[in-house]
């Protein structure tokens, strides 16, 4: 879990209030099973189960000042958590009307696409099967693809390289869906069709790999797999488990502690 890793843990520890929602039974909840604590958990890319995990960043009145879908490293986690709290500060800015406030969050949310790292923006490909269902579903409604032709044909040659190609990086698709959403309160923050990319259901099947990320035991059935059988998590960067796991059906909101 990104939050009890640096440099995020120091960050939340002296500058947040952290508490948490469990939204199990939430209408826009992901259907993936659920995990011990205890259990493994495998590196996934930012934005992976958006409908599992939203982590809000709020103002001590409960103005939305942030919210990133999914899971996002610790070292990416820490950019983002930094404009929240620029965007506090205009928020409290007296001298600054409600107007000129929500031009400003809607600039700096699109703005810092540009200072996000090149890595960041590797580790922010959409899921592959998340990318295969907005190309079969949506491919010329969804926001998530900026090329709905080469989404259609990608699927049908069954090429996942040229897929992802057509497709958003979701460090981009959330500062421009947050830049739509300046300022909401949390109360009337429309999750739902902000995270609505993707399958509802994430699973991989963390439990049944080895450290390196190899399925190692049959998830339908709990026997093990042959070693000459057994195939290894395919996405991009490198596959090896964390020291923390993504969690199921937890909703994080993180509240500005400035005040």
């Amino acid at each position: 879990m990104s939050l009890s890793q640096e440099p995020v843990f120091s960050e939340l520890k002296n500058k947040f209030v952290c508490t948490s929602k469990d939204i199990t039974n939430e209408p826009y909840c992901g259907k993936s099973g659920r995990h011990a604590p205890t259990g493994k958990g495998i590196s996934t890319t930012n934005g992976a189960g958006p409908h599992n995990l939203q982590l809000f960043v709020l103002a001590p009145d409960g103005t939305v000042l942030h919210c990133l879908p999914g899971y996002w490293a610790p070292q990416d986690l820490v950019h983002e958590l930094k404009l929240a709290e620029d965007l506090f500060t205009v928020w409290k800015n007296p001298q600054l009307s409600r107007g000129q406030k929500n031009q400003m969050f809607k600039q700096m949310q699109l703005s810092h696409l540009n200072e996000h790292p090149t890595d960041m923006v590797r580790r922010s490909r959409m899921q592959g099967f998340d990318q295969k269902f907005e190309a079969k579903n949506r491919p010329y409604q969804s926001d998530t693809v900026k090329n709905p032709q080469l989404a259609v044909q990608a699927l049908a040659q069954n090429n996942n390289k040229l897929l992802a190609q057509a497709f958003k990086t979701t460090d981009q698709i959330a500062h421009e869906r947050m830049a739509q959403r300046p300022f909401v309160p949390y109360s009337q923050f429309d999750v739902a069709v902000y995270t609505d990319y993707g399958k509802q259901r994430y699973e991989k099947n963390e439990d049944f790999r080895d450290m390196s990320g190899q399925l190692v035991m049959n998830p339908k059935t709990g026997e093990a797999i042959p070693p000459g059988q057994r195939k290894m998590q395919k996405r991009s960067g490198v596959q090896n488990f964390q020291g923390g796991r993504m969690r199921r059906m937890r909703n994080n909101m993180l509240s500005n502690g400035s005040l």
